[in-house]
């Protein structure tokens, strides 16, 4: 059954085409990142828990998409969101995890991006005994710090200061697996995602969290939200009084919750 929010925004206004299509297939087609603990990995993360949670409000089956994430956000947008991939899937009627930009939307006009429901930020989870004081990256030097390949992390770890710390940094296939490593004391820091150190670590007082000011890093954190096709705004509409809905009852905190992770929204 369609939820009352959405209820009352479906009878604002006469139903357009892209809304009653959506509705005679019966199902959300929700595309997802694969491999991207703790939002969408093997079925299962916050992402997924809002792509189900979405399809219920407006009385649809959940249909999910998982992709790998391309060369850039560009091609994910076009895969996912208005034109389709050349393999043969997509589009979705929306992708979950958009960053909330104004650059990216400015270079994508077909896509329509709204209803942040995260902030993500990175942060350094340490081992307490093994740098008991952490007064900034110098507090680093000659200490053991995993970092995941390819990620805004080790971008700003081995770049630091002109490649200072590059000796120290270990570099692992996720953060999940260097916050392991950390665990086992292996490693004496891991810079990462604050979502994949909370989802992780549980906020276990031996390895406490701290912000890290970086040359290089270019904001403090990056909101994320949803995007649909421009050819779809009525089924925008509703997404957002979906989310809407869902923050408001404090169902989008038990999410991150059940994951270990502290909701942080703009």
């Amino acid at each position: 059954m369609i939820s009352l929010a959405c209820l009352a925004l479906c009878a604002a206004a006469p139903a357009r085409a892209d809304w009653q299509k959506v509705q005679q297939s019966g199902s959300l087609k929700v595309a997802v990142y694969n491999e991207f603990a703790p939002f969408s990995d093997k079925g299962a993360g916050i992402d997924i828990d809002i792509a189900e949670a979405l399809a219920k409000k407006l009385g649809l089956k959940l249909s999910l998409l998982p992709f790998p994430a391309g060369e850039n956000l560009n091609d994910d947008l076009r895969n996912m969101v208005w034109k389709g991939h050349y393999l043969g899937y997509g589009p979705a009627d929306v992708m979950l995890h958009v960053p909330v930009d104004k650059k990216l939307m400015a270079d994508n006009d077909k896509v329509e991006i709204f209803a942040p429901y995260y902030v993500e930020t990175v942060r350094l989870a340490r081992s307490a005994q093994a740098v008991p004081q952490f007064d900034g990256v110098a507090s680093l030097a000659g200490k053991r710090i995993g970092v995941e390949k390819v990620s805004i992390a080790a971008m700003l770890m081995l770049g630091e200061d002109n490649g200072k710390y590059r000796d120290d940094v270990r570099i692992f296939d996720t953060a999940a697996e260097a916050l392991q490593q950390l665990q086992a004391g292996k490693l004496d820091a891991v810079l990462a995602n604050r979502s994949e150190i909370e989802s992780v670590l549980k906020s276990d007082r031996a390895f406490p969290l701290s912000e890290v000011a970086f040359a290089r890093l270019p904001r403090a954190g990056w909101a994320v939200g949803l995007a649909v096709s421009r050819q779809q705004l009525d089924v925008g509409k509703l997404l957002q009084a979906a989310m809407n809905e869902m923050a408001a009852s404090g169902e989008l905190k038990a999410i991150f919750e059940k994951y270990g992770v502290k909701e942080a929204r703009p």
